[in-house]
């Protein structure tokens, strides 16, 4: 059975071992803003929820992911986030992906309710290129996406993840950190508070995301670095330890 952490979490993340061999930096944070009241999750209704087969017969939009499934951990119907594609929704349900260097922004509106996944490969491309593998295009379609289901800017929150370098010596191009910049400098320039964030490193991970609560989870999986496969084990034990029951937990 999988134990979930519970518990504070540290305003500041030491670097584990398995980085510091690497050479990759780490970024792991608590939230940069205070909690928001409990009253904002108060609700005289509950979540709305398809079922799996109606959330397969709805049509679809270009970049919008497409596949559900049964999520037999949560318990939820879910739907799998692939690179370039987004989803948005208002009711209970699991959006997931997996990460490499690639990045994850997870958007919630704490009012309407309303969270929405992206996950895009590069920062930019080709201006006449618009695609959710970029995340210049990738921000914009997730953003007004959720102002269509009732979002606004004023009210949103991010949590972001990925940006990991998970391939060994493949340090050239340094995509994971200009991804992981980007999205910085992104949500910055928007004053979309960023409540907190599991960026670089050299792990993959896999990201769940409950759009209603806005609650993001993630997990660190094994990677290509198989010299320093122990390290990663041993520094994911630690950041579970000291990091349990923040606004992203380990599970």
């Amino acid at each position: 059975m999988t134990n979930y952490q519970s518990g504070p979490t540290p305003n500041t993340f030491t670097p584990g071992a398995a980085a510091a061999a690497s050479g990759a930096p780490e970024r792991r944070r608590a939230p940069r803003i205070a909690p928001l009241s409990a009253d904002i999750y108060a609700s005289s209704t509950a979540p709305r929820e398809s079922s799996l087969s109606e959330l397969k017969a709805r049509s679809r939009k270009p970049g919008e992911a497409s596949f559900f499934y049964l999520d037999h951990h949560f318990q939820h119907n879910a739907v799998k986030v692939l690179p370039g594609e987004y989803f948005v929704a208002d009711e209970s349900m699991v959006i997931m992906t997996v990460l490499g260097s690639c990045i994850a922004a997870c958007l919630w509106d704490s009012r309407a309710h309303v969270g929405g996944m992206n996950h895009f490969m590069l920062p930019d491309g080709d201006l006449a290129d618009a695609s959710g593998r970029y995340g210049s295009y990738a921000m914009e379609l997730l953003i007004n996406e959720m102002l269509k289901l009732g979002a606004r800017r004023e009210t949103m929150q991010a949590k972001i993840f990925g940006g990991a370098q998970v391939m060994h010596n493949f340090t050239t191009m340094n995509v994971g950190e200009r991804n992981t910049t980007f999205v910085l400098n992104y949500l910055h320039t928007e004053r979309i508070p960023i409540v907190s964030e599991d960026v670089l490193d050299i792990y993959p991970r896999k990201v769940v995301f409950f759009p209603v609560t806005g609650k993001a989870m993630v997990k660190r999986l094994a990677h290509a670095h198989p010299e320093t496969l122990e390290e990663v084990r041993g520094n994911a034990a630690t950041v579970a330890k000291s990091t349990s029951g923040g606004s992203v937990d380990l599970f």
